[in-house]
């Protein structure tokens, strides 16, 4: 049987204390060796908040399933803001460029359910809408129909 455990941790920075301690230690495993293995594994997220899952087996063994930080943490990172708008109709909080909406799509492309890079990346563009931040100074809805126009059919593939 394999136990399952799934925490949010600061990447880079997780440590032996709540919520990975109170789980891990129960289960009899060497809790420092997990901790720098999830460090390790999501350094690359430093300062957000990261999904991990651990799936501990009878012999004791560890394997560590690393996700990707929510959308709007990615926005927020790429913006250094530490909120969306409380009105994201009128008061914007932040505009992104293309290459960063890119680069938020394709990390979190994978656990995205769109099936083409298009609409992963128009998914992000949703998130931007609701946390009042633009693209390239335009508002979201004009992006959007951009791309229904075909306008960036050539640099929307990956």
């Amino acid at each position: 049987m394999v136990e399952v455990i799934e925490v949010l941790v600061p990447g880079g920075n997780a440590n032996p204390g709540p919520p990975l301690g109170p789980s891990l230690g129960p289960l009899g495993i060497n809790i420092k060796q997990v901790v720098d293995e999830i460090n390790e594994k999501t350094k690359e997220f430093n300062g957000m908040q990261v999904p991990v899952k651990l799936f501990i087996d009878n012999k004791k063994n560890v394997s560590i399933e690393v996700g990707t930080p929510p959308t709007s943490t990615l926005i927020m990172q790429e913006l250094s803001i530490e909120k969306g708008s409380s009105t994201p109709g009128t008061d914007f909080v932040g505009d992104l460029s293309f290459e960063q909406v890119m680069r938020i799509a394709k990390m979190k492309k994978d656990s995205m359910l769109s099936l083409s890079f298009k609409n992963a990346f128009k998914e992000v563009l949703g998130t931007c809408m609701s946390m009042g931040v633009t693209m390239e100074g335009k508002k979201i809805k004009e992006v959007i129909q951009d791309i229904g126009q075909g306008k960036y059919d050539d640099t929307l593939v990956y």
